[in-house]
């Protein structure tokens, strides 16, 4: 009787691990939500970006394009392990700004919330480039130099 629960066990261990892996690639798909405001001088694109770090998040200026891929990179949780992955680690985001707005990326910034929120803001000018990324707790900086 105790081989047929340990059977039982490790198929439902199999199940939720590969179902949280067709959930976490379902996610990977899905764009991230993202609302646009604006004001008269400038954009502003909020992201969701759960679990987020400056580090994981890339900000790509093109054209009227403000395009986002968050890199999740996740610890282990003190005191707790991983049953089945059921978030994307990789995710993809962007929203196009109207036909009257034009990219100036020297003033262009983009703030990580500690609420998982991605702010970007975007003044109405010229331009286009990489966007720095701080985090709002702690104003550090990741920046891509590629460039």
């Amino acid at each position: 009787m105790n081989q047929l629960r340990e059977f039982t066990e490790e198929i439902g261990e199999t199940v939720l691990e590969n179902v949280g892996r067709a959930v976490g690639k379902a996610q990977e798909r899905t764009p991230l939500p993202v609302d646009l405001l604006e004001s008269e001088d400038a954009y502003l694109a909020v992201f969701d970006a759960p679990d987020a770090t400056s580090s994981d998040v890339q900000v790509q200026l093109s054209g009227r394009t403000v395009e986002v891929r968050l890199d999740r990179f996740r610890e282990p949780r003190e005191g707790f392990e991983m049953l089945f992955p059921g978030r994307g680690l990789t995710l993809d985001g962007h929203v196009q700004l109207p036909p009257d707005a034009a990219i100036d990326g020297e003033d262009t910034s983009a703030t990580l919330a500690e609420n998982g929120t991605l702010q970007v803001r975007v003044p109405k000018s010229d331009d286009g480039t990489t966007v720095d990324v701080t985090d709002e707790s702690d104003g550090t900086t990741e920046s891509d130099d590629s460039e």
